[in-house]
């Protein structure tokens, strides 16, 4: 008896004996699977309390009550509980944390639940089956808290008032990887808010203007891993911190007044941070409390630094001791802290990179004069070219069917440059907000599938008119080897499968046309895509080679002094050499600098290769329609007597048919032999085409 005496007296001290539970320094704990209901004998000198894989189905109301020094709850791992009735968590003024974690059965906490709690820091109700997120609003706090609801799956819904009465201080909602879809308007009213994370609620697609209405803050705002598309209008002036990572649909922000207080963002899209980029913050009078934490920044990190960046990690801590210990040191914690206000730059990520300078689609104001003059030639040159061939009375013969092929790739390029020329026009100035949409649309891949199919069919068909042309010349007098025109059409098909499916393959995921603002397909992050991009290039300098190699022969077969004059051998040259330095001008820079960047070692900027875009780039369909059509003998036949039909020219055109009517006998009597006519005018064209073109 003595003995039970004396451990009844020591046990408030070192202990206690509990049939279920077990008791130590003012700790109960409760880790037994046999642990069915909260028992009513715990002592009153309890501080915390621990319950962890009980099988505890309902927590009471009242079970706490009378343990006038709590000051920790922990229900954690308990599958069986099911039910939390009224003011099981009422009245316990000492109470400053309370955590109910890993319940997944845990599917009803009643309205009444959490009552005068005045000295409560940390709620956490996480991992559990509740539907509805729980009713706090009479729990009325004189301490900042922080409300850690996450991991409920079926939480569907966050009605308006939801955390009002909460705190008269500021509190931290931490609202993520749950299964929110919507969030009503004046859903924080009430509420002093230093931070909000809704992450990884992968339904929730809106947040309503008015959702910030009658809140102050938020100062930190993490909506990463969200279907987010639009940021609210209002209230959002006070956010120091925004979280957007992986948030792939919020593809524009609201105006940058908005952002008057920002200074940190870690968003989704580079273009983003350029809306940013150098914008000073208007400074205010800083807080006495904010000069000290100011002057030791750059040697020691301050506890608000600490906290921010607490709250900015990937995985927020469940653990409150750290928070307890914070805000509990007299030097860390000012809630004036999250509004001190000092003038600096907004430290932005991800930081734009090589591929996404912080610039307009075309960056430099002379390349956006530039562009509308050379597309509008381009356009309008292959445009007249097409028109006036095939509306000709003529024959369609090889060489003007290889001309209406080239014609209407290079329409397809000056089409490109009007699609660029435009969206500049349209997005001068904030191409930031817009960039997401642009390059990452369908506008994009189809700006981009125009050029390269445009590029890839206009260097194949200059490839088939020069071996045509070379070939003719070659063979004039063998006309069992001339080139028929369903080999010419056979051939064209070809070109137009392969332009085609080089076009497509980038739209497949082969390289990307979203990569840059003007739509190339400059992805070359796998070996595939490089291998790609490598093949056109060289596909193309050696279309060029074969091009140059057919003139240099072609030359040389017209230059027989008993056929051809010297003076005419002069002209002939020099029609070549123009031929070959549009090519080169065109082919030799892009395909220089493409293939050193192809092979990562790139040697200029994207902003500097928008000049070789501009400049040199379409050369080849601005020149085209004039050095293979529009300068030629047969193309102003043609152009007269097209406008004679319409009162036009008349006289030009009845010397265009008198010179086409001589040049063909001329050309008879000349080889020596006379050939019977052919049964139409389209013959000569097509024999004289070439020469008539050199000469």
């Amino acid at each position: 008896m003595p003995l039970l005496f004396l451990l009844l007296f020591l046990g408030p001290c070192y202990g206690c004996f509990h049939p279920l539970c077990h008791c130590s320094v003012k700790i109960f704990d409760c880790m037994e699977s046999k642990v069915t209901h909260i028992p009513w004998d715990i002592p009153k000198n309890t501080t915390e309390l621990r319950f962890m894989l009980t099988k505890v189905t309902v927590i009471p109301t009242g079970v706490f009550s009378g343990l006038d020094v709590l000051q920790k709850i922990e229900i954690t791992q308990n599958d069986a509980l099911q039910t939390i009735e009224a003011n099981a968590f009422s009245n316990l003024s000492t109470l400053n944390e309370i955590k109910i974690e890993k319940a997944n059965s845990l599917v009803y906490i009643h309205p009444d639940a959490f009552q005068d709690l005045p000295n409560l820091r940390y709620l956490s109700i996480s991992n559990t089956g509740i539907s509805v997120v729980p009713a706090v609003s009479n729990i009325r706090s004189f301490q900042s808290v922080v409300l850690d609801i996450q991991d409920n799956i079926n939480i569907r819904r966050v009605e308006r008032n939801s955390f009002i009465g909460l705190s008269s201080e500021g509190i931290s909602l931490r609202l993520n990887k749950n299964g929110i879809e919507e969030i009503e308007n004046h859903a924080f009213n009430g509420t002093h808010l230093n931070e909000l994370n809704l992450s990884d609620n992968q339904k929730l697609a809106k947040l309503p203007d008015n959702v910030f209405q009658g809140v102050i803050g938020p100062v930190i705002l993490d909506i990463s891993r969200t279907r987010i598309s639009v940021l609210p209008n209002y209230g959002l002036e006070n956010i120091k911190k925004l979280k957007a990572m992986s948030a792939y649909n919020l593809k524009k922000l609201p105006l940058l007044d908005k952002f008057s207080e920002l200074i940190d963002a870690h968003l989704t899209y580079p273009s983003h941070c350029c809306a940013f980029a150098n914008q000073k913050r208007k400074s205010a009078e800083i807080h006495p409390i904010c000069s000290k934490s100011f002057e030791n920044q750059a040697s020691n990190e301050n506890p608000v630094e600490r906290i921010q960046k607490r709250a900015a990690s990937e995985d927020y801590v469940s653990d409150y001791e750290d928070y307890i210990d914070w805000a509990d040191n007299g030097d860390g914690f000012h809630p004036d802290y999250f509004f001190c206000n000092k003038a600096q730059d907004v430290t932005c990520s991800p930081e734009p990179d090589a591929f996404n300078p912080c610039e307009d689609i075309m960056g430099y104001n002379i390349l956006r004069v530039l562009i509308w003059f050379i597309n509008i030639l381009a356009i309008t040159g292959n445009i007249t070219v097409l028109i006036i061939l095939i509306s000709s009375q003529y024959k369609l013969t090889v060489p003007r069917f290889l001309m209406c092929n080239l014609a209407f790739a290079d329409l397809c390029m000056g089409i490109y440059l009007l699609v660029i020329a435009a969206v500049d026009i349209q997005t001068k100035g904030e191409y930031y907000n817009s960039a997401i949409d642009w390059q990452t649309g369908a506008g994009c891949d189809a700006a981009g599938f125009f050029t390269v199919f445009a590029s890839e069919l206009s260097v194949y068909t200059l490839t088939v008119i020069t071996l045509e042309r070379w070939h003719t010349i070659t063979y004039a007098m063998q006309l069992d080897r001339k080139v028929r025109f369903w080999h010419a059409t056979i051939i064209m098909i070809i070109g137009w499968v392969f332009s085609f499916t080089m076009a497509l393959l980038p739209i497949l995921g082969i390289s990307s046309y979203m990569k840059v603002s003007i739509c190339l397909p400059m992805d070359i992050e796998t070996p595939l895509s490089q291998g790609y991009i490598i093949f056109i290039l060289v596909s193309n300098v050696c279309a060029f080679l074969v091009i140059c190699s057919c003139y240099i022969r072609i030359y040389l077969t017209v230059r027989n002094p008993d056929v051809v004059s010297s003076s005419s051998d002069t002209k002939i040259a020099k029609r070549m050499a123009i031929l070959i330095f549009t090519d080169f001008l065109c082919m030799a820079p892009i395909s220089f600098f493409a293939i050193s960047a192809s092979l990562k070692v790139p040697l200029i900027t994207v902003s500097k290769s928008k000049i070789l875009l501009v400049l040199f780039y379409p050369i080849n369909s601005c020149a085209n329609p004039f050095l293979y059509a529009i300068f030629t003998k047969t193309f102003r036949r043609d152009f007269f007597i097209l406008m004679s039909k319409f009162g036009c020219c008349e006289m030009q055109a009845q010397i265009c048919r008198t010179e086409t009517s001589s040049s063909v006998q001329n050309s008879h009597m000349r080889n020596g032999n006379y050939l019977p006519n052919p049964k139409n005018s389209a013959g000569s064209v097509y024999t004289l085409v070439p020469l008539n073109h050199l000469t």
